[in-house]
Protein backbone atom coordinates (compact mmCIF):
# COMPACT_ATOMS: atom_id res chain seq x y z
CA UNK A 1 0.00 0.00 0.00
CA UNK A 2 1.28 3.55 -1.21
CA UNK A 3 0.27 5.73 1.70
CA UNK A 4 1.06 8.75 0.20
CA UNK A 5 -0.58 7.94 -3.14
CA UNK A 6 -3.97 6.71 -1.05
CA UNK A 7 -4.15 9.95 1.16
CA UNK A 8 -4.02 12.14 -2.04
CA UNK A 9 -6.23 9.74 -3.59
CA UNK A 10 -8.76 10.80 -1.25
CA UNK A 11 -8.00 14.15 -1.09
CA UNK A 12 -8.92 14.26 -4.98
CA UNK A 13 -12.10 12.08 -4.32
CA UNK A 14 -13.54 14.66 -1.22
CA UNK A 15 -12.84 17.41 -3.44
CA UNK A 16 -14.81 15.99 -6.42
CA UNK A 17 -17.63 14.36 -4.18
CA UNK A 18 -18.18 18.13 -2.72
CA UNK A 19 -18.70 19.75 -6.12
CA UNK A 20 -22.27 20.40 -6.62
CA UNK A 21 -24.42 18.27 -8.59
CA UNK A 22 -25.58 20.44 -11.91
CA UNK A 23 -28.24 18.42 -12.78
CA UNK A 24 -30.58 20.48 -11.56
CA UNK A 25 -29.95 22.67 -14.11
CA UNK A 26 -31.39 19.66 -16.88
CA UNK A 27 -34.64 18.61 -15.69
CA UNK A 28 -34.90 15.67 -17.65
CA UNK A 29 -32.20 14.32 -16.41
CA UNK A 30 -33.11 14.57 -12.60
CA UNK A 31 -36.64 13.06 -13.68
CA UNK A 32 -35.13 10.65 -15.48
CA UNK A 33 -32.65 9.46 -12.04
CA UNK A 34 -35.93 9.78 -10.22
CA UNK A 35 -37.33 7.43 -12.19
CA UNK A 36 -34.54 4.74 -12.37
CA UNK A 37 -34.25 5.58 -8.45
CA UNK A 38 -37.72 4.02 -8.15
CA UNK A 39 -36.35 0.68 -8.89
CA UNK A 40 -33.30 0.40 -6.43
CA UNK A 41 -33.91 -2.75 -4.31
CA UNK A 42 -36.81 -3.87 -6.48
CA UNK A 43 -34.90 -6.78 -8.87
CA UNK A 44 -37.55 -8.23 -10.63
CA UNK A 45 -39.61 -5.08 -11.42
CA UNK A 46 -36.27 -3.33 -12.94
CA UNK A 47 -35.95 -6.88 -15.06
CA UNK A 48 -39.43 -6.30 -15.84
CA UNK A 49 -39.24 -2.38 -17.13
CA UNK A 50 -36.10 -3.33 -19.15
CA UNK A 51 -37.62 -5.92 -21.05
CA UNK A 52 -40.68 -3.39 -22.04
CA UNK A 53 -38.13 -1.03 -22.62
CA UNK A 54 -36.69 -3.31 -25.58
CA UNK A 55 -39.71 -3.44 -26.65
CA UNK A 56 -41.80 -0.49 -26.35
CA UNK A 57 -40.30 1.34 -29.74
CA UNK A 58 -41.63 -1.78 -31.94
CA UNK A 59 -45.32 -1.50 -30.13
CA UNK A 60 -48.30 -0.73 -32.22
CA UNK A 61 -49.73 2.44 -30.79
CA UNK A 62 -50.94 3.28 -27.06
CA UNK A 63 -52.78 0.08 -26.19
CA UNK A 64 -50.16 -2.43 -27.53
CA UNK A 65 -47.70 -0.70 -25.63
CA UNK A 66 -50.04 -0.82 -22.57
CA UNK A 67 -50.70 -4.56 -22.95
CA UNK A 68 -46.92 -5.37 -23.33
CA UNK A 69 -46.43 -3.52 -19.78
CA UNK A 70 -49.38 -5.24 -18.10
CA UNK A 71 -47.28 -8.73 -19.22
CA UNK A 72 -44.33 -8.14 -17.90
CA UNK A 73 -45.59 -6.53 -14.74
CA UNK A 74 -47.65 -9.45 -14.16
CA UNK A 75 -44.75 -11.36 -13.89
CA UNK A 76 -43.33 -9.66 -10.93
CA UNK A 77 -43.90 -11.97 -8.03
CA UNK A 78 -42.47 -11.26 -4.67
CA UNK A 79 -42.54 -7.49 -4.64
CA UNK A 80 -44.60 -4.67 -3.66
CA UNK A 81 -45.45 -2.53 -6.78
CA UNK A 82 -45.40 1.40 -6.86
CA UNK A 83 -49.12 2.49 -6.72
CA UNK A 84 -49.18 3.48 -10.06
CA UNK A 85 -48.88 -0.34 -11.73
CA UNK A 86 -50.98 -2.13 -9.01
CA UNK A 87 -53.95 -1.85 -11.40
CA UNK A 88 -51.70 -3.63 -14.00
CA UNK A 89 -51.08 -6.94 -11.59
CA UNK A 90 -54.98 -7.54 -10.97
CA UNK A 91 -56.23 -10.57 -11.79
CA UNK A 92 -59.30 -9.82 -10.71
CA UNK A 93 -59.86 -8.02 -14.35
CA UNK A 94 -58.30 -10.01 -16.42
CA UNK A 95 -59.31 -7.32 -19.38
CA UNK A 96 -58.63 -4.24 -17.89
CA UNK A 97 -60.98 -1.60 -19.91
CA UNK A 98 -59.58 -0.52 -23.30
CA UNK A 99 -58.76 3.57 -22.05
CA UNK A 100 -57.30 2.75 -18.72
CA UNK A 101 -54.79 0.04 -20.80
CA UNK A 102 -54.11 2.53 -23.55
CA UNK A 103 -53.22 5.17 -20.93
CA UNK A 104 -50.59 3.44 -19.71
CA UNK A 105 -49.20 2.93 -23.25
CA UNK A 106 -50.12 6.74 -23.48
CA UNK A 107 -47.71 7.43 -20.61
CA UNK A 108 -45.07 4.99 -20.82
CA UNK A 109 -44.09 6.04 -24.51
CA UNK A 110 -43.00 9.01 -23.48
CA UNK A 111 -41.49 7.82 -20.44
CA UNK A 112 -39.16 5.38 -22.66
CA UNK A 113 -38.61 8.56 -24.54
CA UNK A 114 -36.93 10.51 -21.43
CA UNK A 115 -35.25 7.29 -20.54
CA UNK A 116 -34.10 7.45 -23.91
CA UNK A 117 -33.01 11.18 -23.94
CA UNK A 118 -30.94 10.63 -20.77
CA UNK A 119 -28.54 8.51 -22.86
CA UNK A 120 -28.99 9.47 -26.50
CA UNK A 121 -28.29 12.34 -27.86
CA UNK A 122 -30.32 12.51 -30.89
CA UNK A 123 -31.58 10.34 -34.01
CA UNK A 124 -27.90 11.80 -36.07
CA UNK A 125 -25.47 14.75 -35.92
CA UNK A 126 -27.90 17.48 -36.83
CA UNK A 127 -30.30 16.30 -34.26
CA UNK A 128 -27.67 16.18 -31.33
CA UNK A 129 -26.19 19.41 -32.28
CA UNK A 130 -27.32 21.11 -29.39
CA UNK A 131 -26.58 18.95 -27.33
CA UNK A 132 -22.79 18.63 -28.10
CA UNK A 133 -22.47 22.66 -28.24
CA UNK A 134 -23.95 22.58 -24.88
CA UNK A 135 -21.48 20.14 -23.10
CA UNK A 136 -18.26 21.83 -25.47
CA UNK A 137 -20.13 25.49 -23.69
CA UNK A 138 -19.62 22.93 -19.95
CA UNK A 139 -15.77 22.51 -20.88
CA UNK A 140 -16.42 19.03 -21.91
CA UNK A 141 -15.87 17.29 -25.33
CA UNK A 142 -17.56 14.06 -26.80
CA UNK A 143 -16.68 11.28 -28.35
CA UNK A 144 -19.67 10.15 -30.55
CA UNK A 145 -21.04 6.35 -30.86
CA UNK A 146 -23.15 5.35 -33.74
CA UNK A 147 -26.04 2.83 -32.10
CA UNK A 148 -26.11 -0.35 -34.03
CA UNK A 149 -25.11 -3.84 -33.79
CA UNK A 150 -23.04 -6.23 -35.37
CA UNK A 151 -23.80 -6.67 -39.15
CA UNK A 152 -24.83 -10.00 -40.98
CA UNK A 153 -24.70 -8.57 -44.67
CA UNK A 154 -22.90 -6.71 -47.46
CA UNK A 155 -25.28 -4.37 -47.52
CA UNK A 156 -25.45 -3.33 -43.85
CA UNK A 157 -21.75 -3.64 -43.53
CA UNK A 158 -21.77 -0.78 -45.91
CA UNK A 159 -24.82 1.22 -44.76
CA UNK A 160 -22.33 1.42 -41.49
CA UNK A 161 -20.07 2.69 -43.56
CA UNK A 162 -21.92 5.71 -45.12
CA UNK A 163 -23.06 6.22 -41.66
CA UNK A 164 -19.79 6.95 -40.60
CA UNK A 165 -18.51 8.65 -43.71
CA UNK A 166 -21.40 11.41 -43.45
CA UNK A 167 -21.42 11.67 -39.59
CA UNK A 168 -17.28 12.13 -39.91
CA UNK A 169 -18.17 15.39 -42.28
CA UNK A 170 -21.04 16.88 -40.06
CA UNK A 171 -19.33 16.61 -37.23
CA UNK A 172 -16.01 18.03 -38.84
CA UNK A 173 -18.88 20.92 -40.21
CA UNK A 174 -20.96 22.11 -36.91
CA UNK A 175 -17.63 21.85 -34.31
CA UNK A 176 -15.42 24.39 -36.66
CA UNK A 177 -16.48 27.24 -34.99
CA UNK A 178 -17.07 26.53 -31.84
CA UNK A 179 -15.62 28.77 -29.05
CA UNK A 180 -11.89 28.69 -27.73
CA UNK A 181 -11.18 25.51 -25.33
CA UNK A 182 -7.90 25.09 -24.27
CA UNK A 183 -7.99 22.92 -22.52
CA UNK A 184 -9.96 20.68 -25.20
CA UNK A 185 -8.46 21.81 -28.02
CA UNK A 186 -4.47 20.92 -27.36
CA UNK A 187 -2.72 18.54 -24.90
CA UNK A 188 1.15 18.43 -24.57
CA UNK A 189 1.43 16.13 -27.87
CA UNK A 190 -0.64 19.01 -30.03
CA UNK A 191 -3.69 19.55 -31.16
CA UNK A 192 -6.67 17.40 -30.42
CA UNK A 193 -9.61 16.95 -32.81
CA UNK A 194 -13.00 18.63 -31.94
CA UNK A 195 -14.74 16.02 -34.25
CA UNK A 196 -14.40 12.47 -32.46
CA UNK A 197 -16.16 9.54 -33.77
CA UNK A 198 -15.95 5.78 -32.15
CA UNK A 199 -16.81 2.66 -34.60
CA UNK A 200 -17.73 -0.73 -34.27
CA UNK A 201 -15.48 -2.79 -36.18
CA UNK A 202 -17.69 -5.61 -35.87
CA UNK A 203 -20.40 -3.16 -37.91
CA UNK A 204 -18.35 -3.16 -41.09
CA UNK A 205 -17.57 -6.68 -42.15
CA UNK A 206 -20.20 -9.72 -41.86
CA UNK A 207 -17.49 -11.56 -41.57
CA UNK A 208 -16.48 -11.68 -38.00
CA UNK A 209 -15.44 -15.43 -37.20
CA UNK A 210 -13.78 -16.19 -33.72
CA UNK A 211 -12.06 -18.64 -35.06
CA UNK A 212 -10.87 -17.10 -38.35
CA UNK A 213 -10.06 -13.33 -36.96
CA UNK A 214 -7.88 -12.61 -40.07
CA UNK A 215 -10.86 -12.95 -42.70
CA UNK A 216 -12.83 -10.81 -40.58
CA UNK A 217 -9.60 -8.15 -40.02
CA UNK A 218 -8.80 -8.06 -43.70
CA UNK A 219 -12.64 -7.42 -44.76
CA UNK A 220 -12.79 -4.56 -42.64
CA UNK A 221 -9.96 -3.64 -43.31
CA UNK A 222 -11.23 -2.22 -47.18
CA UNK A 223 -13.88 0.16 -45.18
CA UNK A 224 -11.37 1.06 -42.10
CA UNK A 225 -9.05 2.10 -44.37
CA UNK A 226 -11.05 4.94 -46.44
CA UNK A 227 -12.70 6.29 -43.11
CA UNK A 228 -8.91 6.87 -41.74
CA UNK A 229 -8.37 8.80 -44.97
CA UNK A 230 -11.45 10.96 -44.29
CA UNK A 231 -10.36 11.82 -40.94
CA UNK A 232 -7.09 12.42 -41.43
CA UNK A 233 -8.90 14.93 -44.38
CA UNK A 234 -11.26 16.24 -42.28
CA UNK A 235 -9.08 16.53 -38.72
CA UNK A 236 -10.89 14.37 -36.90
CA UNK A 237 -10.05 11.48 -34.47
CA UNK A 238 -11.50 7.83 -35.18
CA UNK A 239 -11.92 5.69 -32.72
CA UNK A 240 -12.08 1.96 -32.81
CA UNK A 241 -14.15 0.32 -30.10
CA UNK A 242 -13.87 -2.63 -28.50
CA UNK A 243 -16.83 -4.77 -28.20
CA UNK A 244 -17.28 -8.91 -26.86
CA UNK A 245 -14.27 -10.91 -26.13
CA UNK A 246 -15.10 -12.80 -29.59
CA UNK A 247 -14.50 -10.35 -31.56
CA UNK A 248 -10.86 -8.66 -29.67
CA UNK A 249 -9.05 -10.31 -31.71
CA UNK A 250 -10.03 -9.51 -35.16
CA UNK A 251 -10.39 -5.45 -34.00
CA UNK A 252 -6.68 -5.81 -32.84
CA UNK A 253 -5.49 -7.21 -36.02
CA UNK A 254 -7.36 -4.33 -38.47
CA UNK A 255 -5.75 -1.74 -35.98
CA UNK A 256 -2.32 -3.69 -36.52
CA UNK A 257 -2.30 -3.89 -39.93
CA UNK A 258 -3.66 -0.95 -41.61
CA UNK A 259 -2.12 1.47 -38.89
CA UNK A 260 1.13 0.10 -39.70
CA UNK A 261 0.70 1.47 -43.29
CA UNK A 262 3.31 4.28 -44.05
CA UNK A 263 0.27 6.47 -45.60
CA UNK A 264 -1.09 6.84 -42.50
CA UNK A 265 1.91 7.48 -40.36
CA UNK A 266 1.13 11.27 -40.56
CA UNK A 267 -2.71 10.69 -39.18
CA UNK A 268 -5.31 10.55 -38.71
CA UNK A 269 -5.66 10.91 -34.80
CA UNK A 270 -6.90 7.33 -34.04
CA UNK A 271 -7.83 5.43 -30.38
CA UNK A 272 -8.36 2.07 -29.31
CA UNK A 273 -9.85 0.48 -26.26
CA UNK A 274 -8.26 -2.02 -23.58
CA UNK A 275 -10.74 -3.90 -20.90
CA UNK A 276 -9.77 -4.12 -17.81
CA UNK A 277 -12.67 -6.75 -16.78
CA UNK A 278 -10.50 -9.51 -18.70
CA UNK A 279 -8.24 -11.59 -17.37
CA UNK A 280 -5.75 -10.62 -19.66
CA UNK A 281 -6.06 -7.49 -20.24
CA UNK A 282 -2.50 -6.64 -18.91
CA UNK A 283 -0.99 -8.42 -21.72
CA UNK A 284 -3.33 -6.65 -24.73
CA UNK A 285 -2.29 -2.97 -23.67
CA UNK A 286 1.42 -4.29 -23.29
CA UNK A 287 0.48 -6.02 -27.05
CA UNK A 288 -0.91 -2.13 -28.23
CA UNK A 289 1.67 -0.65 -26.82
CA UNK A 290 4.67 -2.28 -28.32
CA UNK A 291 2.62 -2.46 -31.75
CA UNK A 292 4.64 -1.09 -34.91
CA UNK A 293 1.18 0.71 -35.26
CA UNK A 294 1.82 2.89 -32.88
CA UNK A 295 5.72 3.58 -33.35
CA UNK A 296 6.89 6.75 -34.71
CA UNK A 297 3.64 8.01 -35.64
CA UNK A 298 3.02 11.97 -35.77
CA UNK A 299 -0.25 11.89 -33.89
CA UNK A 300 -0.42 10.10 -30.71
CA UNK A 301 -2.71 7.23 -30.82
CA UNK A 302 -4.88 7.21 -27.79
CA UNK A 303 -5.93 4.47 -25.68
CA UNK A 304 -8.79 4.35 -23.35
CA UNK A 305 -9.12 1.61 -20.42
CA UNK A 306 -12.47 0.63 -19.38
CA UNK A 307 -13.71 -1.48 -17.01
CA UNK A 308 -15.88 -3.30 -20.10
CA UNK A 309 -19.83 -3.43 -20.46
CA UNK A 310 -20.19 -7.27 -21.28
CA UNK A 311 -19.53 -8.88 -17.85
CA UNK A 312 -22.62 -11.02 -17.91
CA UNK A 313 -22.49 -12.03 -21.50
CA UNK A 314 -19.20 -13.47 -21.63
CA UNK A 315 -20.18 -15.64 -18.04
CA UNK A 316 -23.02 -16.97 -20.09
CA UNK A 317 -21.54 -17.61 -24.13
CA UNK A 318 -18.17 -19.09 -21.77
CA UNK A 319 -20.86 -21.56 -19.68
CA UNK A 320 -22.70 -22.47 -22.94
CA UNK A 321 -19.30 -23.58 -24.99
CA UNK A 322 -17.68 -25.48 -21.36
CA UNK A 323 -14.98 -22.87 -20.80
CA UNK A 324 -13.63 -20.79 -18.03
CA UNK A 325 -14.58 -17.05 -18.20
CA UNK A 326 -12.39 -15.02 -19.42
CA UNK A 327 -13.71 -11.78 -17.07
CA UNK A 328 -12.76 -11.17 -13.56
CA UNK A 329 -15.44 -13.07 -11.51
CA UNK A 330 -15.03 -10.00 -8.96
CA UNK A 331 -16.03 -6.61 -9.33
CA UNK A 332 -13.06 -5.50 -6.59
CA UNK A 333 -10.78 -7.47 -9.30
CA UNK A 334 -11.57 -5.66 -12.26
CA UNK A 335 -11.07 -2.76 -9.81
CA UNK A 336 -7.23 -3.64 -9.00
CA UNK A 337 -6.68 -4.73 -12.73
CA UNK A 338 -7.82 -0.88 -13.93
CA UNK A 339 -5.71 0.60 -11.46
CA UNK A 340 -2.69 -0.77 -12.19
CA UNK A 341 -3.27 -0.35 -16.18
CA UNK A 342 -4.00 3.17 -15.35
CA UNK A 343 -0.67 3.31 -13.65
CA UNK A 344 1.24 1.37 -17.07
CA UNK A 345 -0.73 4.02 -19.53
CA UNK A 346 -0.32 7.13 -17.86
CA UNK A 347 3.51 6.22 -17.46
CA UNK A 348 3.65 5.69 -21.37
CA UNK A 349 1.83 9.01 -21.66
CA UNK A 350 5.38 10.47 -23.63
CA UNK A 351 3.99 8.16 -26.41
CA UNK A 352 0.51 7.45 -26.39
CA UNK A 353 -2.40 9.53 -25.51
CA UNK A 354 -3.96 8.01 -21.86
CA UNK A 355 -7.49 8.15 -21.53
CA UNK A 356 -8.96 6.81 -18.30
CA UNK A 357 -12.93 5.81 -18.82
CA UNK A 358 -14.65 5.01 -15.80
CA UNK A 359 -17.71 6.68 -13.17
CA UNK A 360 -15.92 4.89 -10.17
CA UNK A 361 -15.17 7.53 -7.96
CA UNK A 362 -11.37 6.05 -6.47
CA UNK A 363 -10.23 4.67 -9.88
CA UNK A 364 -10.19 8.48 -11.29
CA UNK A 365 -9.25 10.17 -8.04
CA UNK A 366 -6.55 7.27 -8.04
CA UNK A 367 -5.39 7.72 -11.67
CA UNK A 368 -5.15 11.76 -11.24
CA UNK A 369 -2.98 11.13 -7.99
CA UNK A 370 -0.64 8.69 -9.80
CA UNK A 371 -0.35 11.00 -12.59
CA UNK A 372 0.58 13.80 -10.46
CA UNK A 373 3.12 12.14 -8.12
CA UNK A 374 4.68 11.17 -11.88
CA UNK A 375 5.12 15.05 -11.82
CA UNK A 376 2.43 14.68 -15.00
CA UNK A 377 -0.07 17.55 -15.47
CA UNK A 378 -3.76 18.22 -15.83
CA UNK A 379 -3.79 18.52 -19.66
CA UNK A 380 -1.34 15.06 -20.20
CA UNK A 381 -4.32 13.04 -19.02
CA UNK A 382 -7.92 12.25 -20.26
CA UNK A 383 -11.02 11.34 -18.33
CA UNK A 384 -13.98 9.91 -20.41
CA UNK A 385 -17.96 9.36 -18.96
CA UNK A 386 -21.06 8.13 -20.65
CA UNK A 387 -24.06 10.32 -21.32
CA UNK A 388 -26.51 9.31 -18.75
CA UNK A 389 -24.05 7.85 -16.32
CA UNK A 390 -21.58 10.39 -15.71
CA UNK A 391 -23.28 13.57 -16.10
CA UNK A 392 -22.29 14.74 -13.01
CA UNK A 393 -18.87 13.27 -12.14
CA UNK A 394 -18.05 15.24 -15.94
CA UNK A 395 -19.70 18.28 -14.78
CA UNK A 396 -17.33 18.06 -11.61
CA UNK A 397 -14.22 17.16 -13.19
CA UNK A 398 -14.50 19.54 -15.77
CA UNK A 399 -14.99 22.03 -12.93
CA UNK A 400 -11.81 21.39 -10.86
CA UNK A 401 -9.81 22.09 -14.30
CA UNK A 402 -9.64 18.36 -15.69
CA UNK A 403 -10.24 17.38 -19.32
CA UNK A 404 -13.02 15.81 -20.09
CA UNK A 405 -14.61 13.76 -22.88
CA UNK A 406 -18.18 12.29 -22.31
CA UNK A 407 -18.86 9.09 -24.86
CA UNK A 408 -22.43 10.39 -26.61
CA UNK A 409 -24.69 7.67 -28.31
CA UNK A 410 -26.67 8.71 -31.60
CA UNK A 411 -29.00 7.10 -33.34
CA UNK A 412 -32.70 5.76 -34.08
CA UNK A 413 -34.07 4.39 -30.33
CA UNK A 414 -35.43 1.38 -31.84
CA UNK A 415 -31.54 0.32 -33.34
CA UNK A 416 -30.07 1.46 -29.98
CA UNK A 417 -32.42 -0.31 -27.47
CA UNK A 418 -29.68 -3.04 -26.95
CA UNK A 419 -27.20 -0.68 -26.09
CA UNK A 420 -30.46 1.27 -24.02
CA UNK A 421 -30.94 -1.64 -21.64
CA UNK A 422 -27.54 -2.04 -20.88
CA UNK A 423 -26.79 1.35 -19.90
CA UNK A 424 -30.03 0.88 -17.91
CA UNK A 425 -28.70 -1.94 -16.04
CA UNK A 426 -25.76 -0.85 -15.48
CA UNK A 427 -27.54 2.17 -13.63
CA UNK A 428 -29.25 0.09 -11.73
CA UNK A 429 -27.42 -2.53 -11.18
CA UNK A 430 -26.30 -3.80 -6.82
CA UNK A 431 -22.67 -2.57 -8.40
CA UNK A 432 -23.45 0.29 -10.19
CA UNK A 433 -21.63 3.67 -10.04
CA UNK A 434 -24.77 5.82 -9.41
CA UNK A 435 -26.27 2.85 -6.50
CA UNK A 436 -23.13 3.43 -4.70
CA UNK A 437 -23.39 6.87 -5.27
CA UNK A 438 -26.85 7.00 -3.37
CA UNK A 439 -26.45 4.26 -0.65
CA UNK A 440 -22.84 4.33 -0.09
CA UNK A 441 -20.55 6.56 2.41
CA UNK A 442 -17.16 7.85 0.53
CA UNK A 443 -15.18 5.65 2.89
CA UNK A 444 -16.91 2.72 1.30
CA UNK A 445 -16.50 3.95 -2.49
CA UNK A 446 -12.80 4.42 -1.53
CA UNK A 447 -11.63 1.36 -0.18
CA UNK A 448 -8.89 -0.07 -2.33
CA UNK A 449 -10.42 -3.00 -4.21
CA UNK A 450 -6.82 -5.14 -3.83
Amino acid sequence: MDAALESRTRELAEALWRVEPASWRRPPLALSRRLLGGLDGRPALRSAVFRFVDVAPACRGPRDRGAHLRAFVREVEGERLPLSLRPLRARSAPRLPRLPLAAYGLVSGPATALLARQFIAGRNVTDATGNLRRMWRRGQAFAVDLLGEATVTEAEAEAYFERCTETLRRLAEVTRDWPDQPLLDADTHGPLQRANLSIKLTALTPLLRPLAPERGAADAARRLRPLLRLARDLGAHLHLDMEDYDSRETLLLAFEEVLADEEFRAGPSVGVVVQAYLRDAAETLERILASPALGDREVPATIRLVKGAYWDHERVIAAQRGWAAPVWGHKRDSDACFERLSHVLIDARDRVRPAIATHNLRSLAQAIAYLERGGGRPEELELQVLRGLGDEIADGLSRLGHRVRVYTPIGDLVAGMAYLVRRLLENSSNQGFLLQQRHHSLDDLLEPPG
